[in-house]
């Protein structure tokens, strides 16, 4: 064999084992990209078991809240019937502020204040919100991890050959993203 061949076929060998790679790295890249999304799915989870328990000690409490029980009640179906990404922030950001307001509610019943049952089932949904936080954050880095990976060259040239597209980044809504404005 000529020089030249053997350098054809060390080059050829080269780019096959540097696809392989790429290819091996963007799965994993994408199936922990899956897992995150699955992580939020079961914090989302959490909150949804949680909630029932929730309302049902504030309306022994506010029995005249009707329409605030019915909302959140609506704000919980629709984040477990969301199936895309987007569906899911925007119905998972429409139950915390009606939680919110759950919650401001509970501030005029200062009965329902002291209740054990509220106050530890307030303190579990506190807790599920911050890990839905957390797991949206890690989804966030594995998203960019993994869009950096196929969008960077020479990855970009082979990547979408293979199949690997841009994912979506979970982002809070444009109310969300203003400064909170605390009154005494």
């Amino acid at each position: 064999m000529t020089p030249l061949l053997w350098v054809i076929l060390v080059f050829v060998v080269l780019l096959v084992f540097y696809i392989i790679s790429l290819f091996n790295g963007l799965i994993r890249l994408r199936n922990e990209v899956d897992n995150s999304m699955s992580q939020i799915d079961v914090q989302l989870k959490r909150r949804f078991d949680l909630i029932p328990n929730l309302v049902e000690t504030v309306k022994g409490y506010a029995k005249h809240e009707k329409t605030l029980f019915e909302n959140i009640t609506k704000a919980r179906a629709a984040v477990m019937s969301a199936s895309n990404l987007k569906d899911k922030a925007s119905a998972s950001n429409k139950l915390t502020a009606t939680l919110k307001s759950l919650f401001a509610v509970a501030e005029n019943y200062p009965d329902l204040k002291a209740n054990q049952n509220f106050l530890q089932l307030q303190e579990e949904l506190t807790g599920t919100e911050n890990k839905i936080s957390y797991a949206r954050q890690h989804y966030n880095d594995i998203v960019m991890m993994f869009n950096n990976r196929i969008q960077t060259f020479p990855n970009n040239a082979v990547s979408g050959m293979l199949g690997f597209n841009k994912r979506d980044m979970f982002e809070a809504p444009a109310g969300e993203k203003e400064p909170v404005r605390v009154k005494f």
